[in-house]
């Protein structure tokens, strides 16, 4: 196939030409030798939870419309969906309880690589979890809170405390009426593969209501604690310059891609390659330096706080690998292609496996022991150091690269919005409330090969900045708008209609906001709840004209994150439907009757333009909802009405 139907990157149109000479496989290959895929498997219609099956229901009613048990194509595609969504909140729940582990560490030892860089942050934290903050030492409090997050994980009687200290109050009373706030986050996974055995539930409604649970349980639970104990230890991001693209690759330097989406080792990698030792023996070899480049979700990790370039998103892991000119590609957990294993054979490349949750054949595995963290990243860095003279052919780096600002969180946007000392929502409430910005769009989640590459990140961002929808983008998306320099302040005057270009410029920002890696959809969750907060748009995140999506959905924890937005009240889009379209119950539920209970839905649309005309569409039906879509006549004051005014 033309690579230029495959992916609408131009580092990657350029590598696919090269590898389609090399007789390489890349995941697009991969993707067309599986066509056809299983249509029963698509719709959602096989069930695979005992040995009486595999068992399948005929969408067309010619063949059996139950299984072996009795399930129907309801049950069965409920039942699917739910493990899908235990599996993506496993995954970013589990990654939250890592961080916590290190987090306990750093307080616990006097010793430790780590430490706390953001008191502020620990402080305000801690507050939510009702710590006793004043006459207190950092350690005492960082104890406290320790204990607290680690019980939110496995506690068996309460609920959460986040799902309890951060969303409107409106919100948590739509969640106690249906009966879904969040317990404790391990429990409401286990329960899902309970309630999803052969024998246990059949009612389809009830099944998604333990998928809402869990999700929940994951975006205002394990992923949120994820997010602020990282920017407790790491440091909270900051708006930061930032390089983008393959071509961040150096051909003169030591190349090492991290790759995957915890930052423990990451971050200490950072710190450990610009060691003055570490830099001089790379120079005795032959380089000029030492260049860590980043991919995936661990690449907006060090992008957000150190300013590190980001190589590529989900589709360009295999191509990176491919330029020939990396001596190291470190893998953590989550979105690595086990192809990388087989690939990294055919060059010098050395890939190097850290946790033992991941270990892939033909890697070579070094396990990342916290205690230990500054010991191992030297190890690996000195391994890489030595990999650069064994570099075997031409070096092909594609010459695209692109820059752009990232580094906006929950807390730093008061201080853009407001200033120092006026730091606030308001303007940007007001700006909504006014006109300038019609609402907000989440932008977020992977790439997949069924599309092109990029295409409908790009495609649908455009035409929502475009439309004075103000976006804000995490994981591989946020890294295809970086890309394509639509995270440049300039970008707003290119792209964008008048109101949010004003804006913009006046505040000077992009108008895609970059807010981290995907585990960092918390940070849009919590940004939600302080506007709602702030006044004068409602009193629950279903009253705010805000939209979600993912136009290039392609795992299990993309399905949490969506529940977990639709279960907060927004209305959310995906590309690739759900695999429920065989059960028409279940998927009139999810995409209609489901806004009954939660206030948000999904709707499947995979035309990013028409996805992005449907959540422009809903967004200015929250406006007239909200009363504030009615046009106001500009008056020119003149002195006699200036007079007239009152100043209270």
């Amino acid at each position: 196939m033309d690579p230029k139907q495959r992916s609408s990157d131009k580092a990657a149109q350029e590598m696919l030409k090269h590898v389609n000479e090399t007789g390489l496989e890349t995941a697009w290959d991969r993707f067309e030798q599986q066509e056809p895929q299983c249509g029963f498997g698509k719709l959602g219609l096989c069930c695979r939870n005992c040995s009486m099956g595999p068992c399948r229901i005929d969408p067309f009613e010619d063949g059996p419309q139950e299984g072996i048990c009795g399930a129907n194509a309801d049950t069965i595609a409920a039942r699917n969906l739910v493990r899908m969504i235990a599996a993506g909140a496993a995954a970013h729940s589990d990654h939250g309880r890592d961080i916590a582990h290190t987090f306990k560490m750093a307080v616990e030892s006097d010793s430790c690589d780590y430490m706390i860089k953001d008191e502020l942050k620990l402080r305000e934290v801690a507050a939510r979890y009702d710590i006793k903050i004043e006459g207190r030492e950092t350690k005492e409090i960082a104890a406290d809170l320790s204990d607290a997050v680690m019980a939110e994980f496995g506690k068996q009687e309460g609920t959460l405390v986040s799902a309890a200290a951060y969303p409107p109050p409106a919100r948590q009373k739509v969640w106690e009426k249906l009966g879904v706030t969040p317990r404790s986050i391990d429990r409401e996974i286990v329960e899902i593969m309970h309630r999803t055995h052969i024998g246990v539930g059949s009612d389809y409604k009830n099944l998604v209501k333990q998928g809402i649970r869990a999700s929940l349980a994951d975006g205002w639970g394990g992923s949120l604690i994820a997010t602020e104990l990282s920017d407790i230890l790491f440091g909270s991001p900051w708006p930061i310059r930032f390089g983008a693209n393959l071509g961040v690759l150096d051909e003169k330097q030591v190349n090492i891609v991290v790759h995957g989406h915890e930052p423990s080792l990451s971050d200490i990698i950072v710190a450990v390659s610009q060691e003055p030792e570490l830099i001089k023996m790379s120079k005795d070899k032959g380089a000029e330096g030492i260049n860590i480049v980043g991919m995936c979700c661990t690449a907006n990790e060090i992008l957000m706080r150190h300013g590190i370039p980001v190589a590529g998103n989900f589709l360009q892991q295999e191509l990176a690998l491919m330029t020939g000119a990396v001596e190291v590609m470190l893998v953590d957990v989550q979105c690595i292609m086990p192809a990388l294993g087989s690939l990294s054979n055919c060059f010098h490349t050395k890939l190097i496996t850290t946790s033992p949750k991941c270990k892939i054949a033909g890697a070579e595995h070094i396990e990342f022991e916290e205690d230990r963290a500054a010991e191992i990243a030297r190890q690996i860095v000195k391994l890489a150091i030595e990999n650069f003279a064994n570099r075997q052919g031409k070096v092909k780096i594609p010459n695209v690269t692109e820059h752009g600002i990232a580094g906006f969180t929950t807390e730093n946007i008061f201080y853009h919005l407001g200033g120092r000392f006026r730091a606030s929502y308001r303007p940007l409430n007001d700006n909504i409330i006014n006109g300038r910005i019609r609402g907000a769009a989440g932008v977020v989640g992977c790439n997949n090969p069924k599309q092109m590459h990029d295409y409908g990140h790009l495609t649908m961002i455009k035409e929502l900045i475009k439309n004075d929808v103000l976006v804000v983008s995490t994981g591989c998306s946020a890294i295809a708008a970086g890309k394509a320099g639509l995270m440049r302040p300039e970008a707003a005057a290119k792209y964008c209609g008048k109101g949010l270009a004003e804006v913009c410029e006046t505040v000077g920002i992009p108008p895609v906001l970059h807010v981290g890696s995907c585990v960092d959809n918390s940070r849009i969750l919590t940004v939600l709840a302080n506007v709602v907060a702030e006044g004068g748009l409602g009193e629950d995140i279903s009253d705010l004209p805000v939209a979600g999506a993912a136009p290039e959905w392609m795992s299990e924890k993309a399905v949490s994150i969506g529940m977990y937005f639709v279960a907060s009240g927004v209305f959310t889009v995906i590309a690739e439907p759900l695999p429920v379209l065989g059960a028409p119950n279940l998927t009139r539920y999810l995409t209609d009757e489901i806004e009954k209970d939660l206030g948000g839905k999904w709707a499947f649309e995979r035309d990013p333009i028409k996805a992005a005309g449907m959540m422009i569409e809903h967004i200015e039906s929250k406006r007239d909802a909200l009363g504030i879509n009615v046009e106001k006549e500009r008056k020119l004051y003149d002195m006699e009405d200036r007079r007239a005014l009152v100043v209270e």
